[in-house]
Order: C-alpha cells, then structure tokens, then sequence
C-alpha cells in the first residue's frame, strides 16, 4: 500500500509544475480519494479475520465521504498499479478492473465492470466512457467524451461515440499548469506587429 502510494504521490507532485512540495499533494482534492482507495484495497486483501472487519469500518465511512463530497468512486476490488492521478474530481466511477501503471483520470470518467483490462501510461479524457468486455491496451490516449465499446491496441488514441477513429500514437502531451497571464507573453509583440502592418491602427 505505502509503496504505491509513494509511486501515486510521486505521479502527482510532478503532473503539475506549480504545485512543489509534498505538502501541495497532500492538500489536493483528488488526494484523499487515491488514500482512500488505497486503504479500502489493502483492508479488503487482508487475511486476518477480526482485524480485516474493524479496519473495514473507517474504509467505508471514509469511501462514502469520498462519495459524497467529491463524487469519486473506485471501487476496492479495482486492482490499480502505482502512479494513479486523478486530474479532476467529480463524477468519476471505476469498477472492479484490473488497471496498469501511471494511468490518468479526469473528471467524469466511467470504467465500467464489464472491461476486461486496462494497460498502462492511459490518459482517460474528460467525459470518456469505457464500457462492454473491451481491453485497453498500454500507451493509450482516449479523447474527451469518447465511448469506447471495442478492444484498443496498443500506442493508439482513440476518439468518437462510438470510439472508431483511431490514430497512431499515444503519448498524452503534458500541458504546464501555470497562471493565465504567462501564456501571453508574446502579445505585446504581436499586437505592435500588427499595427505596422496596418496603418489604421496607429490612429
């Protein structure tokens, strides 16, 4: 538990590049979700009897708060490799599925009970719904609001209701989180170049 922990947290520190120190985890939202799965997981595969049933109570007092207040649901049966983040809370369910390594979720994202697997390094896109007995390969990238309902190969990314567009590659590109003003560093220049290309805007 503590080791994929470590792996979820490490995974998270460096998703955005604002937010440095352990302590700026920690006060995320989508934090106490990745905790709480990772507990009610290790409770449910424990084998000792009185232990397993009181350590069960907090888990489900705390997977309901989960539920309640930020509308994320994994379920304990999941079997999720290290490297989880969850980029946006809210309105995400994961059933019971076998789930690789440094997989991505966003906000809205259902994996229904009837996967039969997913790989690792999958980007789940916001809004995106992976149903049926469908297998996800490793290094997959599933577009906003896709449904996938079929198998996806490996190194694909994979968009459309029903997903059925697919192209080669992927690697989900990571944009830094960073304030708004920073992307517009080149405006100034570019609205002096367009006032020497027109003369009406020098008046």
């Amino acid at each position: 538990m503590f080791d994929n922990l470590r792996a979820d947290f490490k995974a998270n520190l460096g998703h955005r590049t604002l937010e440095r120190g352990w302590w700026r985890v920690l006060v995320r939202l989508e934090t106490p979700a990745i905790i709480c799965y990772r507990y009610s997981h290790w409770v449910v595969n424990l084998r000792i009897p009185v232990v397993r049933q009181l350590l069960m109570i907090p888990a489900l007092i705390l997977q309901r708060l989960i539920q309640i207040f930020l509308g994320i649901f994994i379920s304990p049966d999941a079997e999720i490799g290290p490297g989880l983040v969850i980029h946006t809370p809210y309105a995400v369910n994961v059933a019971p599925v076998k789930i690789g390594a440094n997989c991505t979720i966003q906000s809205g994202v259902l994996i229904g009970s009837g996967v039969r697997s997913v790989g690792d390094n999958v980007y789940f896109g916001a809004g995106c719904k992976i149903v049926g007995d469908g297998k996800i390969g490793n290094n997959v990238v599933i577009v906003a609001n896709s449904v996938v309902l079929t198998d996806v190969p490996d190194n694909t990314t994979i968009m459309g209701v029903p997903a059925r567009i697919k192209l080669r590659g992927g690697r989900p590109r990571r944009f830094p989180w960073r304030p708004g003003n920073s992307a517009d560093k080149t405006a100034p220049e570019s609205n002096s170049a367009l006032k020497d290309q027109n003369p009406k805007a020098r008046s």
